[in-house]
């Protein structure tokens, strides 16, 4: 029952999948703090339309419209959204004078997205709603009375945006399957067109619907490529979304095509050592480092390392970031000392640029990340001083009594297990319960992370009654709030039987909850997984134990297929 370092609850989902793995030194993050922009909105040949400028992660920084002004009450929601409606009038007459009037609706289009953001950002996402509605009542009346251009287009597209930035993705779904019926009858070569397609892409990749996420990035490819040509620098951002989505779905090989494609049409236009290049050797770099390739992911991370280097100097903060992705390159590689002293360099330019604040979090998982490797690598000690820091930074910036405290608090005490110290583990641990019980409440799913971790602690201790008080709670918490086969309710019955086999309970019992336990595992791990062969092992011991030779003869089968078939991954 190992316990493991953590970086933030909520510690479950609402799927009841873990979330409190340890943060692996080898997971690929993106730490690039600043954004890198690249041009969406694109001139048309005759035209002279205004860039609206949104970085190649992010769809949410774009041309956009208000077309109201500022809202503040229901009231005056009301009479803005009658006089919007003349303004809409107003503003799709105006069109037909094609180079005025796009360059005056885009004006109103980016208005209206910085509106709605300023509002969402001031708290204000009620009123941010009902801006959204009253354009989305007025162009659905356009489009109710047959009219379906690119003002229609372009307009449902900044409102699914809007919808996206407050989080309704359900209504944001509606909104392109209006969007799309608009777009599929509009020729390629109309005006805002390309961006449109690119914001398509981008919010159907968020929803996890990624063919049409493709087919819209696609289009905008096409479209540009015959505009602008195929090594277009415009062709950048669609590009980048392809990568994404051909990583989301797992066509690594062709990921990796799109991104070298971006890196070499960025080479040819801005130079070698452009900072626009970090974005996709980011990209790169992450996407073969998550496929286990770190050799191969050395060279893009050394890159960014280099560029930022000469552009800004080797005390920058970017430059302490790119060392911080480069330490995740070699801790990979197996290179535990080489990492280790990245990540102190790089923590070390970051603090002293002031380029992060102390208790950012990037900054945060940078020392969680470290203090794992510390640990990994014999260096408890060191690796402590490090959580101890954390948790003086949370209680410094938010208070003692802060959920993140719990977290660190948690943190600590399975350092302090590691060393055996159980006793100030148990302090540790009943300090950050008594937290998570105060700002969520007893009866809370998330609790029960504390609650299993001073369980192990006290079995440790030898207090197994206390200890078996508290799993039995964490498991009937777990039951109502995920259900009786789920992943956390097998966690806290594993936890359970451990502790109640040195409290001789019946085996009887013992052995029924660890079929339970295997049944959950092997419908969410598989048959063949590590999980389930480890609790294979168990009912074998306790199936021996009640003299059952004839059931454990085929799970001792079962089990020998699994050990040879993870002794030959390993040579492999």
């Amino acid at each position: 029952m190992a316990a493991s370092l953590l970086l933030s609850p909520p510690f479950y989902n609402n799927n009841g999948k873990s979330e409190v793995c340890l943060h692996r030194m080898m997971q690929s993050v993106h730490l690039h703090k600043g954004s890198n922009f690249f041009s969406v909105c694109l001139p048309k040949a005759n035209c002279s339309f205004k860039l609206f400028m949104v970085p190649v992660r992010n769809f949410d920084l774009c041309c956009v419209s208000r077309t109201l002004a500022s809202v503040g009450s229901l009231d005056r929601n009301l009479a803005a959204l009658q006089k919007h409606s003349q303004r809409f009038k107003t503003s799709f007459k105006q069109s037909s004078d094609k180079l005025d009037g796009m360059k005056s609706f885009e004006r109103e289009l980016q208005e209206l997205f910085d509106e709605v953001k300023r509002m969402i950002m001031m708290g204000n996402k009620n009123d941010a709603i009902d801006l959204l509605q009253a354009n989305y009542e007025a162009v659905k009346e356009r489009m109710d009375a047959g009219i379906r251009g690119i003002e229609e287009a372009a307009t449902i597209d900044i409102i699914a945006l809007g919808y996206m930035a407050i989080g309704d993705l359900k209504f944001v779904g509606s909104l392109l399957d209006m969007l799309n019926e608009v777009v599929g009858s509009l020729k390629d070569d109309e005006p805002l067109l390309d961006s449109v397609l690119v914001h398509m892409g981008s919010m159907y990749s968020t929803l996890g619907e990624f063919e049409k996420s493709m087919s819209a990035y696609r289009r905008a490819i096409g479209n540009m490529e015959n505009i602008y040509g195929k090594n277009s620098v415009f062709l950048i951002t669609p590009i980048l979304g392809i990568a994404k989505v051909l990583t989301s779905i797992g066509r690594t090989s062709k990921a990796v095509e799109f991104y070298n494609r971006a890196i070499t049409l960025l080479e040819s236009s801005r130079g070698a050592e452009s900072e626009d290049l970090v974005i996709p050797l980011f990209g790169l770099g992450n996407l073969l480092l998550k496929e286990g390739k770190p050799t191969e992911a050395e060279t893009p991370f050394l890159r960014v390392l280099n560029i930022y280097k000469k552009l800004y100097g080797e005390n920058d903060g970017r430059v302490g970031v790119a060392m911080c992705s480069l330490a995740h390159v070699k801790c990979a590689m197996g290179n535990a000392n080489e990492a280790i002293s990245l990540y102190r360099k790089a923590l070390e330019v970051i603090t002293s640029s002031n380029y992060m604040a102390l208790d950012d979090s990037i900054m945060e998982k940078m020392r969680i990340d470290l203090a794992e490797l510390l640990h990994a690598v014999g260096r408890g000690k060191e690796g402590r001083e490090l959580l101890e820091e954390c948790l003086m930074i949370t209680e410094r910036y938010k208070g003692k009594e802060d959920p993140s405290s719990a977290t660190h608090l948690i943190n600590l005490a399975t350092s302090h297990s590691r060393s055996k110290n159980y006793a100030e583990a148990e302090r540790l641990l009943r300090t950050s319960l008594q937290i998570m019980e105060k700002t969520v409440g007893p009866d809370d799913q998330s609790i029960t992370f504390p609650m299993l971790h001073l369980a192990v602690t006290l079995y440790h201790l030898k207090r197994d009654e206390e200890a078996e008080q508290l799993a039995l709670e964490a498991l009937r918490i777990r039951e109502k709030a995920f259900g009786n086969d789920s992943l956390p309710v097998a966690e806290a019955l594993d936890c359970l039987v451990s502790i109640q086999t040195r409290l001789t309970k019946d085996n009887e019992s013992l052995l029924e909850q660890l079929k339970r336990v295997l049944s959950i595992q092997e419908k969410e791990f598989g048959a063949e997984s590590e999980e389930v062969m480890i609790t294979l092992k168990k009912l074998v011991f306790y199936l021996e134990k009640l003299g059952r030779k004839n059931d454990v003869f085929p799970l001792q089968k079962r089990l020998s297929a699994l050990r040879l078939k993870f002794k030959q991954r390993i040579q492999h």
